[in-house]
């Protein structure tokens, strides 16, 4: 039973578009401190499909760590961020991360703990 809440679990998070992950992540770096850019000329479309899609990358800029997220998806912009935002940012992701995890454990834990035997023989058939 175990195995298939979690295999339920991993389902559903791997069928999320790729709109649907973004939109996560965004929600994420904006909180973080990362600002939002939007992509309003050719240059700068050009300039983003050469970025890994819903992926930070750290770029150089001024000496200085810069950390970018292009996201094709959900907004087609740029998220940019210092170091500051992206530590932020990944304290908030381990934080989520264990969140989830909680909330998939007290579902597993409310799954066990349904007693099917109350609805009597043949409840299947509903």
């Amino acid at each position: 039973m175990l195995l298939t809440v979690l295999g339920a679990c991993l389902l559903m998070t791997a069928c999320a578009t790729p709109a649907q992950r973004a939109t996560q992540k965004d929600d994420l770096l904006s909180a973080a401190g990362f600002h939002i850019v939007p992509v309003t000329t050719d240059q700068q479309r050009q300039q983003l499909k050469t970025l890994p899609p819903n992926r930070v990358v750290q770029k150089i800029k001024d000496g200085k760590p810069i950390f970018v997220y292009a996201d094709p998806y959900a907004c087609g912009c740029l998220y940019i961020g210092d170091e500051t935002a992206w530590d932020t940012f990944k304290r908030d992701q381990l934080q989520q991360s264990f969140l989830d995890q909680e909330r998939m454990n007290a579902e597993m834990n409310e799954n066990a703990a349904w007693n099917w035997g109350l609805w009597g023989p043949g409840w299947w058939a509903y």
